[in-house]
C-alpha cells in the first residue's frame, strides 16, 4: 500500500511539474538615472548622456532598448539588471522600453520629457521640456 501511495504521489508531482508553463525572459521594469544633468522643468535634455536600467528575469540573454519604439543598443545584463548610455536627439516626450526576447511585447517602460540640453563640463543644464 505505501509503495502505491509513493508511486502516486511521485507521478503526481510529475504530472504537476510537467504542466506548469515555461517562464520566457522579460524585463520587470525600465528606469534613467539623470545623472549631474539638471533642469526647472526636466533632468533629461538632448545631447545629454543618460543611463537606462531594465531589470530582467533571464540573466543570460541580452536585452534590446527602445526610444519610442526604435531600438537604440543592446546590451547583456549582469546580475539580472542591464545597464546602457541613452542620449535623446530630439526634445519632446520619450518613451523608454526594452525586451529580452525577440518580438516581445513591451512590458516595462518608462515616459521622459526631454528639454534642449547644454553641456557645462561634465553636466548639462535642461532648459525647456
Amino acid at each position: 500500500m505505501r509503495v502505491r501511495v509513493a508511486a502516486a504521489a511521485v507521478f503526481g508531482a510529475a504530472v504537476t511539474i510537467g504542466a506548469m508553463p515555461a517562464a520566457g525572459a522579460t524585463v520587470t521594469q525600465v528606469g534613467m538615472y539623470p545623472g549631474i544633468n539638471f533642469g526647472l522643468a526636466t533632468n533629461y535634455g538632448t545631447g545629454c548622456t543618460y543611463t537606462a536600467r531594465a531589470t530582467v528575469t533571464d540573466v543570460v540573454a541580452p536585452v534590446v532598448f527602445y526610444d519610442n519604439g526604435v531600438p537604440f543598443g543592446v546590451v547583456s545584463p549582469s546580475g539580472g539588471v542591464a545597464l546602457i548610455t541613452w542620449v535623446p536627439a530630439t526634445p519632446g516626450r520619450h518613451t523608454v522600453s526594452a525586451v529580452q526576447e525577440p518580438d516581445a511585447p513591451f512590458v516595462a517602460s518608462i515616459d521622459l520629457e526631454v528639454g534642449n540640453g547644454v553641456h557645462l563640463g561634465y553636466a548639462c543644464a535642461v532648459f525647456g521640456g
